[in-house]
């Protein structure tokens, strides 16, 4: 789930939008321009599919590996909790079988 910002635009659009950077050879803000959009916002999205066509900065993450990154530090952030109750649960036991 993106922000409202980025739902603005289809995922078929931006495929256009990035294409006709390609296809014509013209700068991202020419394009951006023509098609009346934010120059960084097409720079992000062409970032974006040549990082995930393998073609991006070297150390740049492809999509697949930010929604991975995004799922392990959710799964990381509810064990940690988990480990917090057993703790709370553990030290109340102990303290009820002192009794």
């Amino acid at each position: 789930m993106g922000s409202k910002y980025m739902e603005r635009y289809t995922e078929e659009f931006r495929r256009d939008a990035i294409a006709l950077v390609d296809s014509t050879g013209k700068t991202v803000t020419a394009v951006a321009r023509e098609l009346g959009i934010s120059s960084e916002s097409l720079r992000g999205w062409y970032r974006r599919a040549k990082a995930d066509q393998g073609e991006g900065a070297p150390g740049e993450l492809t999509t697949a590996e930010r929604e991975e990154f995004k799922r392990l530090r959710r799964e990381n952030r509810e064990q940690q909790q988990t480990i917090e109750i057993l703790k709370k649960a553990t030290a109340f036991f102990v303290k009820e079988s002192d009794r």
